[in-house]
């Protein structure tokens, strides 16, 4: 019919980077039959969530699209931002996005800031209020409402300044090659709520283990988490604003998913575990992405 538009359901490829290699068993995977090819680079979000592996999926498997699509992630489970362009441990993901092998990407994904923001988070009450997300109990207010109350706003300041260095190191690497112009999808991450239901073999919990450490009432724990999210979202927002020209673009996922119930120890909601979504979670958060990728490339 004239003047009708048809949208095409495709799910994307996900390959690893050693799938390329034509010298592999199946002879490598042949990037020319995709009309479009991303490059990923993330934490568990992009890769494993859970022990066993199979136990919940990532982001990308679910991720469909309106053309022929190829992701090749080189996403690792556990690794923060700050380590996901180190150039001695990261050399598959770098030689796809500048070397003498790169190729030019439709698009780059990044998943990354929450394993920072845990990390600083679990830092020991001992440490330098700079170096800490949260105050210690010494240190709280009562004339400051909750969650402010539990939170250091120097740890913060010094968050902020870790995240824009890395975020700069990054651009400076995609600079060096083919991929300078190429366009940048990040995300924010949805609501976790702090409890006790770890990944397996000694794999978290992780904010709920923060939160024990500085003592945050029961009742206080989800508001604070969701005050760190917001704040790792709204920095994201900030930062991309402070760099207008360079490609970058936050996907927003805050409400996309049902939250976990507090209390809980196992698959609640649409969470597999602290911090990791189950398969429809992912698959909701994927259908977030999908007008925000096909809008940049």
């Amino acid at each position: 019919m004239s003047g009708t538009t048809t949208t095409t359901d495709l799910t994307a490829t996900v390959v690893r980077p050693d799938e390329l290699d034509p010298r592999g068993e199946f002879g490598g995977v042949d990037l020319a039959r995709f009309t479009k090819r991303c490059l990923a680079q993330g934490d568990s979000w992009f890769s494993i969530g859970a022990v066993p592996p199979w136990a919940t999926t990532n982001l990308l498997l679910p991720m469909v699209l309106s053309q022929p699509t190829c992701i090749v992630n080189c996403a690792t489970p556990g690794v923060q931002l700050a380590h996901m362009f180190d150039t001695t441990r990261q050399r598959p993901f770098l030689r796809l996005l500048r070397g003498r092998q790169a190729l030019a990407w439709h698009a780059i994904l990044l998943s990354g800031g929450g394993n920072d923001l845990i990390d600083a988070a679990l830092s020991p009450p001992t440490a330098a209020s700079a170096v800490r997300l949260l105050l210690t109990r010494a240190e709280w207010r009562s004339s400051v409402p909750a969650p402010a109350r539990y939170l250091s706003a120097p740890g913060w300041a010094t968050f902020r300044a870790h995240l824009n260095a890395v975020l700069d190191r990054f651009l400076a690497e995609r600079a060096k090659g083919v991929n300078r112009d190429t366009p940048v999808l990040m995300h924010s991450y949805d609501v976790i709520v702090p409890r006790d239901a770890p990944a397996g073999l000694d794999r978290g919990p992780w904010l709920s283990r923060a939160f024990d450490r500085y003592a945050v009432p029961a009742a206080d724990r989800t508001g604070v988490a969701l005050a760190l999210l917001t704040q790792l979202r709204d920095l994201w927002a900030a930062m991309i604003a402070a760099r207008p020209g360079s490609g970058l673009t936050l996907v927003d996922t805050i409400g996309t998913i049902a939250p976990a119930t507090p209390g809980s120890t196992g698959v609640s909601g649409e969470w597999e575990n602290e911090i990791h979504p189950t398969p429809r979670g992912y698959t909701l958060l994927a259908r977030r992405w999908r007008p925000m990728i096909e809008a940049n490339w």
